[in-house]
């Protein structure tokens, strides 16, 4: 692990991201040694940064960071965190602070390919995302909402958790973006009140756009998700997962658009 460039292992307590959650994060697959979708990933780092008023180290040095801790690694996870930095107790944040980061290799998770092909299980979580439209969109690094929900089931055959809004509209998943397929359109949630805008997510819009698929990015009441054709699941690491049951729904996995998820497989991690 590094630690503002340093081989460490500690971050001082008085850290506002370990503090208040005051910071930001990027979860970036490796494969053949390299972070894919980088660009996306800093640029996203980028924006949460300006959202939040803190500076984030250029894009050549987290680089050099990253490819130092993967080493001669094949494949993995880095984890890239940019906190404020220290600071004194209270929320106030001070003009002096010096922003903190972290950059940690993890091995790579064995997601077995049959979830790519076959599709998993997912369920509705009770757990509301709250609206707040100055953090929506950012990976900022309070996620207490997803562990919350993802704390709702133990069971392991059931891979994701979707998330509803207050007013009972599909959000994301705990860890995921989601896709609803329908009538020939994909449709995404809105994330202007709450969610992240996940690196693949925005891969995929934009190979559906080059493609000429008819997108909707709107409000998605769980009456017609439940209805839908189709549904993918989307983050850095899984890909894109086809959702073979939501509770008790079945979706027929031969409604999928193959060709769209492999282009965005084949784009993702090259």
């Amino acid at each position: 692990m590094l630690i503002n460039g340093e081989s460490a292992a500690h971050i001082p307590a008085t850290d506002r991201g370990l503090q208040y959650g005051d910071g930001l994060f990027e979860t970036i697959a490796v494969v053949a040694s390299s972070p894919c979708l980088w660009e996306r990933h800093y640029k996203r780092l980028k924006h949460g940064g300006s959202r939040l008023g803190i500076e984030i180290p250029s894009a050549s040095t987290l680089l050099k960071e990253i490819q130092q801790e993967i080493g001669t690694a094949e494949k993995g996870v880095i984890k890239l965190i940019v906190t404020r930095g220290e600071g004194a107790r209270g929320y106030a944040p001070s003009k002096n602070s010096m922003p903190n980061r972290v950059v940690q290799f993890s091995p790579w998770p064995e997601y077995p390919t049959e979830f790519q092909t076959n599709g998993v299980k997912a369920r509705v979580c009770s757990t509301r995302l709250g609206a707040n439209q100055a953090l929506a969109g950012i990976k900022h690094l309070n996620r207490l909402e997803q562990v919350i929900a993802r704390s709702e089931w133990d069971d392991p055959t059931m891979k994701e958790g979707l998330m509803l809004d207050a007013r009972g509209r599909v959000i994301e998943g705990t860890m995921s973006n989601i896709f609803m397929l329908k009538d020939g359109t994909l449709h995404t949630p809105d994330l202007t009140e709450s969610g992240v805008a996940g690196v693949m997510r925005g891969l995929v819009l934009d190979i559906a756009q080059e493609q000429g698929l008819d997108i909707n990015i709107g409000h998605l009441p769980l009456s017609e998700v439940l209805y839908a054709d189709s549904l993918m699941l989307t983050n850095s690491l899984i890909g894109i997962w086809p959702v073979k049951s939501l509770d008790d729904r079945e979706y027929d996995l031969t409604n999928l658009n193959r060709e769209l998820i492999s282009d965005v497989m084949r784009s993702a991690y090259v």
